[in-house]
């Protein structure tokens, strides 16, 4: 079974004083990879200027707007058409005889270096180290399982309670958050027991009444020797599946944050981000 999905982006910049010049970067461009199609890709921007398509660190395609018309309002829209295919997340066979020996490989470390790291959102504080233990009678899915489902329990699902900058400690203290935290919190365990692990940003499908931001969705992708990159959803205590749809990953939201700018202005400013998601079935 395929799913077509149409997205529909919007965000609006509104400035206090007039900005004289401006760059973004929108970090929001669905990938094309074995399960899902990117189709069609429409862009409109209020101050009809061209929008750039270039590629990041991580080889994922991005949204570049550079202006030096002054404004104090910027309006930008994208809609994307999307085929999902459906996949079995389950599709695999497991034995742990040699997964401890390979995560504890040289090369296992050297490849994965990059998603073992801990960054400034995925720091643990030193007295919570023991938040979640690993079982290592089990396998690495089963425990990575486990830690899903725990963090699942462990945040409440609540918006206007944490922002971009609130920490790991905090949100073990608060148990507050959004996708960006569960995520944030399984990937710092995750890697705590030499698990690669990396942070998604995508849309998701909430036709199912699953929990998720109003603008991106967060989840994270482990790396199980001899299995390679699955998907878990701690939001919503699930496998990522034909409901999650893909944009980008890298090590924390640093490096999958939807818009970034430097704008040469003064005083406030206000953004406001909405996305929509439909789905029809082929």
């Amino acid at each position: 079974m395929s799913i077509e999905y149409t997205i529909n982006y919007s965000t609006t910049n509104t400035y206090e004083n007039i900005v004289k010049s401006a760059f973004w970067q929108f970090l929001i461009l669905p990938e094309s990879n074995k399960n899902q199609e990117l189709v069609n890709v429409k862009l409109n921007n209020s101050l009809n200027v061209a929008n750039e398509i270039s590629i990041n660190g991580y080889g994922f395609k991005t949204v570049r707007i550079h202006t030096k018309k002054e404004f104090t309002k910027l309006l930008f829209e994208a809609t994307f058409h999307v085929i999902k295919n459906d996949i079995n997340p389950y599709q695999f066979t497991e034995d742990n005889t040699e997964e401890i020996k390979l995560i504890n490989n040289i090369n296992y470390l050297i490849d994965f270096e990059s998603f073992l790291k801990c960054t400034t959102y995925t720091k643990l504080p030193k007295t919570d180290h023991k938040l979640f233990v690993f079982d290592w009678s089990k396998t690495i899915f089963q425990n990575l399982q486990n830690l899903n489902n725990w963090v699942y329990n462990f945040i409440y699902f609540k918006v206007n309670k944490t922002n971009i900058y609130t920490t790991l400690e905090e949100i073990i203290i608060n148990k507050h958050g959004v996708c960006q935290d569960f995520t944030h919190l399984f990937c710092a365990i995750a890697r705590k027991n030499k698990i690669a692990t990396r942070y998604t940003s995508g849309y998701l499908h909430q036709g199912n009444g699953y929990f998720g931001d109003s603008q991106m969705h967060a989840w994270a992708e482990a790396y199980i020797p001899k299995i390679g990159w699955v998907g878990f959803d701690p939001t919503n205590d699930l496998l990522a599946d034909i409901n999650h749809i893909k944009v980008c990953h890298g090590k924390d939201y640093q490096d999958c944050a939807p818009l970034k700018g430097v704008i040469y202005a003064t005083g406030k400013n206000k953004t406001s981000h909405t996305v929509q998601v439909l789905s029809q079935q082929q």
